[in-house]
């Protein structure tokens, strides 16, 4: 009787060692009992195998001849370096890298370790979380099933890591090599493509490349291309490549978008009938979607003389979007919408974002409502929240509201001036003495809107209106925030907090070191107070030193985030405050609303106790998506007004220094609000060194400075929209010396103070020879 195989002491092959071929006879096996063993057991090293079927000496060789047998006549595939498994076979969990993208959009896998693996779709994780979304390129852990149609799938476990480092590029074309040059001005890394099908691409491709093995220690990274995504002159390349470079999850599963396609119009059944409320809607005239309504009237009860009553309606998501639902695991994938000038990456699919959960004028629209009511010294008194069925009676953009306020009423917002907006604009100025005394931080932004034209490019840019109608949407969305944050709080709900920290002691330092620069006192040590910016913004108000002292103020605070930890809001000089005005576009909203429905018994769709168990990692998560969207966003504007300005190049522009650093001084353009380089470079004749204590740059032998948020003219030598740069000459003269001021020594440029844009800021190595570093010892 054959003794069973023996199992292998260790093994590169966990499962095969385990299932050992302690099923099969002894002695060098058949081609089918070998095939038999690989399909029973997925894969196995050499050594693996002849010590399951008791090989030795002759017969080892025997076997790895059969096995390279096997191979050749395409029967066995390899599994790495010595790993064997039968052809196209692939086992219940492996790695796998993300090859290329379908016709229709869905991503292949391919097994990482087997070339003769077949390519298998990778279909949604029925895991709740699996981290960001997959991309080309990417490596991940995945399930592989088969089918009934016996075709296989990929289910995705979790990303394992990005495999080679990927690279957004253009297809640079020259007669003898094809290149991808970066898309991000701050990467050198240019990759030379040597597959024989690269000169099938087109100079001026955007496509994802990745770096492949080099073939030496020198010459150029080689690469290969991932995938084509656009061409460089497309219009709305910009946001193409925004996309892309910031891996933003684009478009909705099948799955999501049944979900969206099943919701159905709302019913009165468990709501409070608020349509004889008429509630308006007031959003930028170019919105598609509505999520916030609002309405106001005189507080009619005795003990509140001049006081007002403030509802405020918000969409109610959460009666669409159901916790563990496709619809809600891609929701908070995604966290928000991003918003470029040329188009939106949505949060949630169209049928929901501009349809069924946004307040269109006239059409009844489900709703979570707050009544609040403020005192006449704009303090709120008390609040209730209301799940309701609303219909708006009025979709006005802000300049149209302003306009009938300001006395130019249009035949929309004539025949209800007196009796909903001016109502409006009466409590809010109620409202607004309440917000005088609270004293939030009065920061003024300049914001520039992008017009994209009909062809899709840049048209103008324009700065944007700061309206009164704003500051009134603004205030009482702040309200309903705050009552949202105070109604959870009270019900010991656990809910997701809008933070903002106190700025650090040493952004607080670095801030008065600069008013000392200019005169303006300010007190060191005193405790950060937003009033005591604001006292300072006042001060400087009228002064040429306005713009760069709201500059310096923004720049000292810390960043808002979230979090289920509650530290207040500094910003708004508020001890409470959770996001609840926009779930449209917002996912910590949508989970403020679960927990409002949890809290007050409206529905059994609210927070789940699984929710609440990971608030703190939804925050982070929801918190890093939010970065990760304003990134893209800011890349996308400064391409489009690359774009616009490309044909300037040459003009000159007036503008303000509003960064200083060692290798040059950023400035941003008055016309458009664009920022670019100046390099140190073309300043002068001389050497500048970075007073980093006055954000200036010092003239090493004159003194002359450049002084951050000084005006200047500029000449535009290049805008790269690709890449979004712009580079200036300086036209103006520098200030002159600071008496006051100490001066640089000459010679600090040799301690590595001064370096070019593109020299390595390193210390350099002595020379092997001795003498100075890099020169040589005497003549030769």
């Amino acid at each position: 009787m054959a003794k069973p195989p023996r199992t292998p002491k260790s093994s590169r092959f966990p499962a095969a060692a385990k299932k050992a071929a302690a099923r099969a006879p002894q002695g060098l096996p058949d081609r089918e009992t070998l095939l038999k063993y690989l399909r029973e057991n997925g894969e196995a090293a050499k050594a693996d195998i002849a010590q399951a079927f008791g090989l030795k000496g002759a017969e080892r060789r025997a076997l790895r001849e059969m096995l390279q047998s096997l191979e050749t006549e395409g029967a066995l595939g390899r599994r790495g370096r010595r790993g064997y498994a039968e052809a196209g076979a692939l086992p219940e969990v492996g790695v796998a890298d993300v090859v290329e993208r379908d016709a229709d959009g869905e991503l292949l896998v391919r097994l990482t370790k087997g070339d003769d693996a077949p390519l298998v779709p990778l279909a949604p994780s029925s895991s709740r979380d699996t981290g960001p979304a997959p991309g080309v390129g990417d490596r991940l852990l995945v399930r592989f099933e088969k089918l009934e149609s016996g075709d296989w799938i990929a289910r995705l476990i979790k990303t394992v890591g990005g495999g080679a480092d990927k690279v957004l590029g253009v297809i640079r074309k020259a007669r003898r090599e094809v290149r991808v040059e970066p898309v991000d001005r701050r990467s050198k890394t240019s990759l030379l493509l040597t597959d024989p099908s690269a000169y099938d691409l087109r100079d001026g491709d955007l496509v994802v490349a990745q770096e492949t093995a080099a073939e030496g220690r020198f010459g150029p990274k080689r690469g290969k291309v991932l995938e084509v995504i656009g061409r460089e002159d497309q219009p709305r390349a910009a946001s193409i490549i925004a996309i892309h470079a910031h891996n933003l999850p684009t478009g909705f599963t099948a799955a999501a978008e049944a979900e969206a396609e099943a919701a159905q119009p709302p019913t009165l059944t468990g709501r409070e009938d608020l349509r004889a409320v008429p509630f308006v809607t007031i959003d930028p005239s170019d919105a598609r979607d509505h999520d916030d309504a609002v309405y106001a009237q005189a507080d009619e009860e005795p003990g509140n003389a001049g006081g007002w009553i403030v509802w405020v309606a918000i969409a109610d998501v959460a009666a669409y979007v159901r916790a563990d639902t496709a619809l809600d695991r891609e929701a908070r994938e995604k966290a928000n919408s991003v918003y470029f000038p040329d188009r939106v990456e949505p949060m949630l699919p169209e049928r929901l974002s501009n349809g069924l959960c946004s307040l269109v004028e006239g059409e009844n629209r489900a709703c979570m409502a707050v009544r609040m009511v403020f005192g006449a010294d704009g303090r709120k008194r008390g609040h209730r929240f209301v799940r309701g069925l609303m219909r708006s009676a009025a979709k006005l953009s802000y300049e149209q509201a302003q306009a009938a306020i300001d006395g130019e009423p249009d035949d929309k917002t004539g025949p209800i001036l007196e009796t909903i907006l001016k109502p409006l604009w009466e409590a809010y100025h109620c409202m607004l003495k309440g917000r005088l005394a609270r004293s939030p931080l009065a920061i003024e932004s300049l914001e520039r809107r992008i017009i994209i034209g009909e062809d899709g490019k840049v048209a103008s840019i324009m700065p944007r209106k700061s309206l009164e109608a704003h500051r009134l949407i603004e205030e009482m969305m702040i309200q309903a925030n705050v009552a949202a944050a105070e109604q959870l709080e009270g019900k010991k709900t656990p809910l997701i907090y809008r933070i903002h920290d106190t700025p650090s002691q040493e952004k607080v330092q670095s801030l008065a070191d600069f008013l000392e620069t200019i005169g303006v006192p300010w007190t060191k040590g005193e405790a950060p107070r937003t009033d005591r910016f604001n006292r300072l913004l006042e001060q400087t108000r009228e002064t040429p030193h306005a713009d760069i002292v709201n500059e310096v103020v923004l720049r000292s605070q810390m960043q808002a985030v979230y979090s289920n930890d509650n530290i207040g809001h500094f910003g708004l000089n508020l001890g409470r405050y959770a996001h609840f005005t926009s779930p449209i576009r917002r996912y910590a909203d949508l989970i403020v609303h679960r927990g409002l429905i949890r809290a007050l018994g409206l529905g059994d769709d609210g927070l789940t106790d699984s929710e609440i168990g990971k608030l703190k990692d939804t925050a982070e998560k929801i918190s890093n998506a939010e970065r990760r969207g304003m990134a893209a966003e800011r890349d996308a504007t400064d391409r489009y007004v690359a774009a616009f300005l490309s044909d300037r190049v040459g003009a000159i522009f007036a503008g303000r220094i509003t960064g200083v650093t060692r290798f040059g001084l950023f400035v941003r353009l008055d016309e458009t609000g664009a920022d670019g380089l100046v390099p140190v470079s073309r300043l002068g004749g001389e050497y500048f060194v970075h007073d980093d204590r006055s954000h200036a740059l010092v003239g090493e032998r004159s003194g002359a400075r450049w002084p951050l948020g000084m005006p200047v003219e500029v000449r535009l030598v290049e805008a790269t929209p690709i890449t979004g740069g712009l580079l200036f000459d300086m036209q103006s003269e520098p200030a002159p010396p600071d008496p006051t001021a100490a001066r640089p020594r000459p010679g600090v440029r040799a301690r590595a103070e001064f370096r070019d844009p593109g020299r390595s800021t390193a210390p350099r190595k002595p020379s092997a020879r001795g003498g100075k570093p890099g020169g040589r010892k005497g003549k030769r």
